[in-house]
């Protein structure tokens, strides 16, 4: 319910203004790497010192026309060379609506595909994150077409508030493949998506247990403890080998606990986003915990 409300009320046209207008400066900073390429860079050097491995999200969505799309996918070119010329320890993040599928699907198909050839070139991987339910089955089409011709160089994500998660990831277990499960942050009627976060949870821990089951290698995309803890017994009763998993968070929220899977020899990995953009991404976190809510507020109060 929380959830919804907030995504809601972002629809605003006024509250919109206001946050494009001063929230950048008053939290959205805490969340997004900032604005340029050159800030995501620095970002995810600091995160590769502290053996955190990052994988970056050029911010946008829905583009409007063709040459909206083919200005995101060379902002993605370029994003993916400077990642391999620094030698930093990342890959990619981007969806399918912003490579341009809504406005003409074979381009947007196309301009992703290249992009994993390209990562596939360059030794390194592309995430296709999943969007609302109105993508789903393109963007799982897309991900198993892209994994037959560019085998481990490709992922995919699954939303452990969609019903339909566990069935998607069971028609994908054909052979073993690369998945990042998250909890999802769009708003969905109750038929698509668990409306109690009880079920949600759940629904996140039977994920995780069916991908590793299945021999994916699974990121494990919480900040919630209880779904690390419950992870990391399922673990090692499975003696499910450090290699076959990872754990993600996002970028400005609990890093250290991170830090702290860092340091017990896990692999981990921060999501970065940067980019002008940030406006529905950042409202999405403001969404999943009234704590990133609370401490806007209070920025936005004491300015």
């Amino acid at each position: 319910m929380f959830r919804q409300v907030i995504l809601s009320v972002a629809d605003n046209r006024l509250v919109s203004e206001t946050i494009k207008r001063y929230g950048f400066q008053m939290g959205a900073r805490r969340f997004v790497a900032g604005e340029t390429l050159d800030d995501a860079v620095r970002a995810t050097r600091a995160m590769n010192q502290e053996g955190i491995a990052a994988t970056l999200d050029h911010l946008g969505e829905s583009v409007r026309d063709r040459a909206e799309a083919e200005q995101a996918a060379r902002a993605y070119h370029e994003l993916q060379a400077r990642l391999h010329a620094e030698k930093l320890d990342a890959n990619v993040s981007l969806k399918l609506s912003m490579m341009g599928i809504d406005v003409d699907r074979a381009l947007g198909i196309e301009q992703t595909r290249e992009l994993v050839a390209e990562a596939a070139r360059l030794g390194s991987f592309v995430r296709i994150d999943m969007e609302d339910s109105r993508y789903t089955d393109v963007t799982l089409n897309a991900f198993r077409d892209f994994w037959s011709l560019y085998p481990g160089h490709v992922g995919a994500v699954l939303q452990a508030y969609l019903r339909r998660s566990s069935s998607d990831l069971e028609a994908l277990s054909d052979e073993p493949r690369n998945f990042r499960i998250v909890k999802g942050a769009y708003n969905e009627p109750p038929n698509l998506a668990f409306p109690a976060k009880a079920d949600v949870d759940d629904h996140y821990r039977a994920l995780v247990e069916q991908s590793l089951a299945a021999g994916h290698y699974t990121a494990i995309a919480t900040h919630d403890e209880r779904m690390i803890g419950h992870a990391l017994r399922y673990i090692r009763a499975h003696n499910i080998p450090k290699d076959r998993f990872e754990f993600q968070m996002l970028y400005g929220i609990n890093l250290g606990g991170l830090r702290e899977l860092t340091r017990e020899g896990y692999r981990t990995r921060v999501y970065i986003p940067y980019g002008t953009d940030w406006y529905a991404y950042f409202t999405r976190r403001l969404a999943e915990r009234p704590a990133n809510l609370l401490f806007f507020a209070r920025a936005l109060w004491n300015r």
